[in-house]
């Protein structure tokens, strides 16, 4: 097996690190100072021109819609850096490192499934309308599937409601925990509902294109995460209600749901893996740094032997779940979604195990500094928590890994469904 990364990814690696050095570690102060003031300001829903006035810089480096995978750039006509989920996996984990850094490069999600969803199944209308836009950092957007009403880890529940009228389909649902909502730049829902209640279960599902501005939307709430709100990102608690869209924004067609999420879950699983595996790597060296500074006892934290062994342990469990994942997204390139669906499914249970198991011994190292925003541990730890339900809670994919297990011994789990799931 070659463990090697391609000269493509490693050119692209050192140009990234190099971003990150010169850019994106210097802008953290700046960052938490513009959160505050903004609240100070009753601004918080309000886009950080921290970030802002970084995306040209990406640009101009060559840095910019990385994600974009070649199938999708190639059915779109726009073009990222086409690069497999294997070349891009190694970039992810970099730009994971500061939370808030791959929107600067315009890779952040739900952007990103969002874009790869409308350039493999939208129509070129709603590519044009649509796509164009986002790959150009102009707008942003949101993906509406989770529900408070039903258990959303079995995506077959998913009660909104998409029903044909003559040239029209009208909307109505309950939603929550959809991620951008809160951000003024959204512009469009990716939503999925029901189109028929009577089909078979895995053709009832649709997805459908709304545009923010359709009436009807109602924003009730941004939901936190730990205290959290995220903004000007944010979670939101939303309802549709009567909301009008054209037929042509339909994905593909009715009773398609299921294809599409297949199609959106699985490279942004490697994405979101990637990103907790380089903020785990972060939380180490935090931990190291922070351990060789502070003495207790009469020698460092360091020399502790606790110490030590959390150090060890965190280094094995994060090169595990690198190896793991970079094997899910080889599998995918070579051999489809379907095929590694076992290892996509794996990826979602270790990596956010492992990122929140890290993060937590380094936050212990800290001590009090742990707790609170002088450090970026307690924000890091929510946001890897929050990875144990969304795209799926733990259980569900821990179920399917061990249906297809025991399929292997007999009929059982021969025929298992790879989970489309969200948290909720």
């Amino acid at each position: 097996m070659d463990f090697d990364y391609s000269p493509k990814t490693k050119d692209l690696q050192q140009r990234l690190l190099k971003f990150m050095d010169e850019h994106i570690y210097p802008a953290e102060k700046e960052y938490a100072q513009e959160m505050q003031a903004n609240t100070a300001a009753g601004k918080r829903w309000t886009p950080l021109q921290t970030i802002e006035k970084l995306k040209p810089k990406a640009q101009a480096a060559g840095l910019w819609n990385l994600f974009l995978p070649v199938d999708s750039a190639e059915a779109s006509g726009y073009h990222g850096a086409g690069l497999t989920n294997q070349e891009y996996a190694p970039l992810a984990e970099i730009m994971g490192r500061v939370p808030w850094a791959s929107e600067v490069f315009n890779c952040s999600a739900p952007d990103t499934g969002n874009m790869e969803t409308i350039a493999r199944y939208g129509s070129a209308e709603l590519k044009e309308r649509w796509l164009k836009p986002l790959l150009e950092g102009k707008i942003r957007s949101a993906f509406a599937m989770t529900e408070p009403e039903v258990a959303s880890s079995d995506a077959t529940n998913i009660c909104t409601r998409i029903e044909r009228q003559g040239d029209e389909y009208v909307i109505n649902g309950h939603k929550w925990w959809i991620s951008g909502a809160g951000d003024p730049r959204c512009q469009v829902f990716i939503t999925m509902g029901k189109t028929d209640p009577e089909a078979a279960k895995h053709s009832q599902q649709s997805m459908i294109i709304i545009p923010a501005d359709a009436k009807g939307i109602r924003i009730e709430r941004p939901l936190n995460v730990m205290g959290y709100d995220d903004a000007p990102h944010g979670h939101m608690e939303m309802y549709f209600e009567n909301v009008r869209v054209p037929v042509g924004n339909i994905l593909l067609g009715e009773g398609r749901g299921f294809e599409i999420a297949q199609g959106r879950l699985g490279p942004g699983r490697i994405h979101h893996c990637m990103r907790l595996i380089g903020l785990a790597e972060r939380a180490l060296e935090l931990m190291c740094k922070r351990a060789s500074s502070r003495v207790a006892f009469g020698k460092s934290v360091a020399q502790q032997t606790v110490t030590q062994e959390r150090i060890a342990e965190a280094r094995c469990k994060i090169d595990m779940a690198r190896l793991l994942t970079l094997k899910a997204a080889w599998l995918m390139d070579v051999a489809g979604n379907k095929v590694a669906r076992t290892e996509i499914a794996m990826i979602k249970v270790v990596a956010p195990s492992m990122a929140c198991q890290v993060i937590d011994w380094a936050m212990q190292v800290h001590g009090g500094g742990g707790m609170c925003d002088d450090f970026p541990l307690a924000y890091a730890y929510a946001a890897a928590r929050t990875l144990r339900f969304a795209d799926g809670p733990d259980e569900v994919h821990r179920n399917a890994i061990a249906k297809w297990e025991l399929g292997k011994y007999g009929s059982y789990g021969k025929n298992a469904e790879v989970p489309i799931t969200r948290g909720g």
